[in-house]
């Protein structure tokens, strides 16, 4: 099982306190999580990405094992620790300003 760590707007939004524990199968992405959590809470469904390309939000970064993994691209396979529940995957919404 796999555990996503989301920010408290997006914990919210889904109606939920704590971290998440998701069964992905086949091959573990980024993109694959992102289906999952959409179709286990269908009001995150496009928070995560943009409907209309599928590609991930710009100010939406997803970190795995301490590495930001945001530019890797959706399709690239999660590293082990996080599919065996070693380490969890992060979402986190990036900040911006000055």
């Amino acid at each position: 099982m796999i555990t996503v760590v989301l920010p408290a707007q997006l914990r919210s939004l889904a109606g939920i306190t704590d971290d998440v524990g998701l069964d992905v199968a086949g091959t573990v992405t980024p993109g694959a999580i992102v289906d999952a959590l959409e179709a286990k809470y269908p009001p995150l469904k496009g928070t995560l990405r943009d409907p209309a390309t599928g590609r991930r939000r710009s100010f939406v970064r997803f970190f795995a094992c301490g590495a930001d993994i945001s530019h890797e691209g959706l399709d690239v396979p999660i590293p082990e620790a996080v599919v065996l529940g070693a380490q969890p995957f992060y979402i986190v919404g990036a900040m911006a300003g000055g």
